[in-house]
């Protein structure tokens, strides 16, 4: 076995906190993140997927070491799920549910750059119809409503061409753009929601209404 982990966590509440703590580094694999040193994977414990919660996400991902995120959450549903993931969750729980096998096992499958959802939360997502997605405000708490980032006309028209089956060179001929311009669309897209290539950011647009 390697060296374990290096694993912060994240919560609005101390008592989550201390919780989480207790939870997560009974596993030998994962570790705190030693003073000065970054955390390969943040646990985040909320109440609630708002807008406050989505906010402390992308701050956390956008912290220079570019940590993958799980999170763990008192309500998880479809609509605050898609949210998470579009803002870059690597995987999710549901807070009854994390035990410290559970929680564990999704912070290690982060680490390796894997996604984790709860069985039940994939299929309702998986059955939801197009336009349904992360597009659609959603309220959050105290009535608030948030959209999550969504496509540019252009990252549609690519994307569109790419899910008719066409090739770089083709999408750059009948868009009129270079091919490497429609590389980097394609490489953008795929940054920007953490997706691992061509096919599954069509599927990733597809399911969320993006296209």
């Amino acid at each position: 076995m390697g060296e374990p982990v290096p694993v912060d966590v994240v919560a609005f509440d101390p008592v989550l906190e201390a919780g989480t703590k207790s939870t997560l580094f009974a596993c030998p694999e994962l570790a705190p993140a030693a003073p000065g040193r970054e955390p390969r994977v943040v646990v985040m414990t909320v109440d609630r997927v708002g807008r406050p919660e989505l906010d402390v996400l992308r701050t956390v991902r956008d912290a220079p070491s570019r940590p993958d995120v799980v999170l763990v959450a008192g309500e998880l549903e479809p609509e605050g799920a898609l949210h998470a993931i579009a803002a870059g969750a690597r995987g999710l729980l549901r807070r009854r549910e994390a035990d410290a096998a559970a929680l564990s096992r999704a912070v290690l499958a982060a680490s390796r750059g894997d996604c984790t959802l709860p069985p039940d939360l994939l299929d309702r997502l998986l059955e939801r119809p197009a336009g349904h997605g992360a597009t659609t405000a959603a309220a959050g708490p105290a009535g608030n409503r948030w959209t999550a980032p969504g496509l540019s006309e252009r990252e549609r028209s690519v994307l569109r061409l790419v899910a008719d089956g066409h090739e770089t060179n083709e999408i750059a001929k009948q868009l009129c753009y270079s091919p490497r311009t429609v590389t980097t669309v394609v490489h953008d897209i795929t940054q920007r929601f953490r997706l691992r290539n061509r096919a599954h950011a069509v599927a990733y647009a597809l399911r969320v209404g993006l296209l």
